[in-house]
């Protein structure tokens, strides 16, 4: 592995662990933190697997997030195209900064603290249902999943019934093998709610931030309806995905569950450390926009560099001890929401709401356990968001 013109081919996925990253990662990161790849396109580009390459490159304008310039590291059935208005995260300034500026101060430390209220008494009704549901049950569609749409349609101003529905259509939108008919039907309609949802706010403004963006007369109703969708996309299946691995971790990990007690040892420090131990992002892309010379290789103009999260969060350069859980707060730097001018803008409100689903969740099922096997609990591998299909669990 030492040869300089070592090329991976694609994004390595399978884990022998469900909770460190694949094998061939942490090997790269100890042997070569950066080094080509082939990508499914057939283009080559670059792997970075250490923290300070992966920091270097998230912070370098150097490196674009539009969409239409990065290659997939993973098969996705064709070429993403420009972003389409609102759809921030897939974009460079200025029009990265124009949308995602007005956003910004309702994510912020104190505004999410606001929102602590509202998330308690979401998540108290999810525990509600989780325990109506009767045990054994599927923890992953039970709690983690309805939790955060549930949250995120609230600070929007949708409705119970609106995000009962997004998480119906998530299924063929997100789901590994799904079929291109079914995936094109889903966001058709996830599209038409998003529109409703904005006619609905015109019409009758609230307290929300969908009514304060529209309150601003900056943006147009399809600009209004894509950030909204992006909004409920991003603040829901990663948010997810972290408290449901958080969840099998801990039922699998005796360590691990006695340093989060019964719940109350459950704080910022710890949410960190989740982060960056099971780092369910798996990868994030940027596109050279001019040659970069990015650990003593020259990045080509339009060439693609993948990061891989769950490689750099393991990094023992950065961080000590890495592929052991430390609950006093050894995950703080992680990148687990990225850095730089596109770290992730609802790293606080996702923050919270792990947090307190945690927190709470351990304070009513002390007893809880889970229900499978751990080998025949299904994960999901080739895909950007890392996580398990079904969580069965029993108390």
């Amino acid at each position: 592995m030492t040869n300089t013109e070592y090329v991976v081919d694609g994004m390595p996925t399978a884990r022998s662990c469900p909770f460190s990253p694949p094998d061939e990662l942490t090997a790269l990161r100890a042997e070569q933190p950066i080094v080509r790849m082939a990508y499914p396109d057939g283009r080559e580009g670059w792997l970075v697997t250490g923290y300070d390459l992966a920091q270097e490159v998230l912070a370098n304008p150097a490196f674009s997030a539009r969409h239409d310039l990065r290659s997939s590291p993973i098969p996705m059935g064709g070429k993403l195209g420009p972003a389409q208005p609102g759809i921030f995260i897939g974009m460079d300034p200025p029009d990265h900064t124009r949308y995602r500026k007005p956003l910004s101060r309702h994510f912020t430390v104190r505004r999410v603290r606001d929102l602590e209220p509202a998330i308690e008494r979401i998540t108290d009704a999810c525990l509600d249902a989780l325990e109506a549901q009767g045990s054994p049950a599927d923890f992953m569609a039970t709690f983690a999943l309805p939790l955060p749409v549930l949250v995120i349609c609230e600070l929007m101003g949708a409705s119970a019934d609106l995000a009962a529905e997004l998480q119906k259509l998530r299924v063929p939108m997100l789901s590994p093998g799904a079929q291109p008919a079914d995936v094109a039907h889903a966001a058709k309609r996830t599209s038409e709610l998003m529109h409703d949802l904005v006619r609905e706010r015109r019409a009758a403004p609230g307290g929300d931030l969908l009514s304060e963006l529209i309150a601003t007369g900056e943006l147009n109703d399809e600009e209004l309806a894509n950030l909204t969708f992006l909004m409920i996309i991003a603040g829901h299946e990663t948010t997810a995905n972290t408290i449901a691995m958080s969840v099998y971790l801990l039922l699998q990990d005796d360590a691990v569950r006695a340093s989060l007690g019964d719940g109350s040892q459950v704080d910022d420090r710890a949410v960190n450390e989740l982060l960056r131990y099971l780092s369910v992002v798996q990868f994030v892309s940027r596109a050279a926009l001019a040659d970069v010379e990015l650990g003593g290789r020259t990045v080509r103009q339009g060439e693609t560099v993948t990061i891989s999260t769950s490689a750099v969060n393991r990094d023992e350069r950065r961080f000590a001890e890495p592929d052991t859980f430390h609950a006093e707060g050894a995950g703080v730097g992680n990148l687990a929401f990225g850095h730089g001018l596109h770290q992730c803008i609802g790293h606080n409100l996702a923050r919270t709401e792990i947090r307190i689903a945690l927190g709470r969740l351990l304070g009513r099922f002390p007893g809880l356990r889970l229900a499978a096997r751990p080998q025949d609990i299904a994960t999901r591998e080739a895909m950007n968001t890392y996580g398990v299909t079904e969580l069965p669990v029993r108390w």
